[in-house]
């Protein structure tokens, strides 16, 4: 598909010369006048000990390179985030043969330690594990979890107790497609028909198993083979009946028609007519960009939405992503993370029908361009009322360092909103956590300690998970709501807000776990504040049609909003 025409190749140079523009600007804005995002990694003294172990063998299999989710959830209802880890297997058996490939849950016990839950939830899992993707599904109050892997995809029910029961073939979510296995790496619940249950989308990856795995790079130097060497997969929606089962409408809805490479996925209502739409970061094929037909299927528009490729009109390894207005324009754009040398996209939603490709002109080009991204993220971390940018980096292939212009365990990357549509790299600034080189995958994103601000807890292989505890300064002001739908699902996923500040300042967030790569994040759809400690207007638009308003609302609280 690379050699396709695109509408918007040749704008490389017009490209470049707004990166020199832009550069310019940056440098013309002083750090001091900036907020300054710094994070602390806190997991020494946090109790979580847990390592991503790929099972890798010599000939570098390449489900050994793509695992590592990572889901923030409140699974007890305390008030506080608890961390969920998926593990890799045995290769070629991809079984959990040792305890050391088990799915780690940790418990938050509110004072910045964590304790290891996972055989008494039930939770330890099976196969080779991917992703991860946590709600309500079905609106008791509690939350859930599904587990996506290889050949084999697992839905936890929540007991109410501290356990899960694995509830898959009764609910009819294997993941199993056409009959076959598939490998699956991310998941989004979407109530895609506003019928007030959550629906389940599951990107599936490659036509690949231990007999038709391909070997590729110098005896001892082996490469993590590119995905060109294997056939793609259709992607499944499920659609929640209310009893506890789900009905596969992937042929029925149009999600079957589109053979992708898909890893990253995200969700947002991009056009504002009411009904949520999904996109899929496929890696190396064009991307699919969903549109929902008002609850009665899919139509596949990222050509001509123009996200399907660069402005080089060429697809690029796309992995991770999230789906948020980072332009404070009430339209959502997206962030898409890929490999050194291709740079990140960067995606503006200009007219809820088309995006164009702000990768040069925002700056991130040129700083992403050397960078292999994994968990991607839209969140304001210093709380200055604009949305920032996260990534989680790494090379894929374990020995990507027999090329000297490789690197293979990489830091983490911040770009900080400067407020005119452009981002500055930060990453050297923002402490020694964020620094620190390893094989990272998945990252979540959430507020562990409750404080107001956006922490983020990432997997690595081969070494301890990060926990990333957010030490921003400036004092901003914030606010998270949690959403509690009643007609709408429990949840409030796809719960559309609009925050207009003391001063004037409008943002807007959508009501998600869904993003990043093989991810979830938590619910709670979280503001910055900047200088405002009150809040003029939030207004709600629930799936269900239902408007709230609420008015003059104090800031730095946690704020529960029940439908009326």
């Amino acid at each position: 598909m690379s050699g396709v025409p695109w509408p918007g190749a040749g704008l490389r140079a017009r490209s470049v010369l707004a990166c020199t523009l832009s550069a310019a600007l940056l440098a013309s804005l002083k750090p001091s006048e900036q907020s300054r995002i710094a994070f602390e990694n806190r997991q020494e003294r946090s109790g979580v000990t847990f390592v991503l172990n790929n099972g890798t063998t010599d000939d570098k299999p390449i489900i050994d390179s793509t695992l590592g989710g990572v889901a923030l959830l409140d699974y007890d209802n305390d008030g506080y985030l608890d961390i969920f880890f998926t593990n890799g297997a045995s290769i070629p058996s991809l079984n959990k043969s040792n305890p050391a490939f088990s799915n780690r849950l940790y418990h938050n016990n509110h004072d910045g330690t964590f304790t290891e839950v996972t055989g008494r939830a039930g939770v330890t899992g099976e196969g080779y594990s991917m992703g991860a993707a946590a709600v309500d599904y079905d609106n008791d109050g509690w939350t859930d979890l599904y587990v996506t892997g290889v050949n084999r995809n697992i839905l936890y029910h929540n007991n109410r107790d501290g356990t899960f029961t694995d509830v898959t073939e009764k609910a009819g979510v294997t993941g199993i497609f056409g009959g076959k296995k598939l490998w699956s790496v991310s998941a989004a619940w979407i109530d895609y028909d506003n019928d007030g249950l959550l629906d389940l989308f599951v990107t599936n990856y490659l036509e690949w198993s231990p007999e038709n795995s391909r070997v590729c790079g110098l005896l001892g130097k082996r490469l993590s083979c590119p995905p060109s060497l294997y056939k793609g997969e259709s992607n499944i929606l499920y659609h929640n009946n209310g009893d506890g089962t789900f009905t596969d409408v992937s042929a029925a809805s149009g999600i079957a028609e589109c053979i992708g490479k898909g890893m990253g996925v995200a969700i947002a209502d991009y056009d504002g007519d009411g009904w949520t739409d999904i996109f899929v970061a496929n890696d190396n094929e064009r991307n699919f960009l969903f549109k929902n037909r008002r609850g009665q299927g899919f139509d596949e528009v990222g050509v001509e939405s123009f996200v399907a490729y660069t402005d080089d009109g060429v697809p690029v390894s796309s992995m991770g992503v999230d789906f948020r207005d980072w332009s404070n324009s009430g339209r959502p754009g997206l962030f898409v993370t890929a490999l050194g040398g291709e740079t990140f996209p960067l995606f503006r939603n200009e007219d809820r029908k088309i995006f164009t490709m702000a990768t040069y002109e925002s700056g991130i080009g040129f700083a992403s361009f050397k960078m292999s991204g994994w968990g991607a993220g839209i969140y304001d971390f210093d709380n200055d009322g604009y949305k920032d940018l996260f990534s989680a980096n790494s090379h894929v292939s374990e020995n990507a360092d027999v090329n000297p212009q490789q690197q293979y365990r990489q830091p983490n990357s911040v770009f900080q909103n400067l407020r005119n549509a452009t981002f500055q790299d930060v990453s050297a600034e923002a402490g020694p956590a964020v620094r620190l080189r390893a094989a990272h995958r998945g990252a979540a994103f959430g507020d562990l300690d409750n404080d107001g601000k956006v922490d983020v807890v990432i997997s690595a292989i081969g070494s301890p998970a990060e926990l990333l505890y957010n030490t921003s300064t400036g004092g901003n002001h914030w606010i998270a709501i949690e959403t509690v739908g009643t007609k709408s699902n429990r949840d409030g996923i796809g719960t559309r807000i609009k925050l207009t500040g003391e001063s004037g300042l409008v943002q807007y967030n959508e009501v998600t776990t869904a993003g990043s790569y093989a991810s979830s994040s938590d619910k709670r759809a979280h503001f910055g504040l900047g200088r405002d400690s009150l809040v003029k207007e939030i207004e709600l638009r629930w799936p269900s049609g239902t408007l709230q308003v609420l008015r003059n609302v104090k800031a730095d609280q946690i704020l529960k909003v029940t439908e009326r």
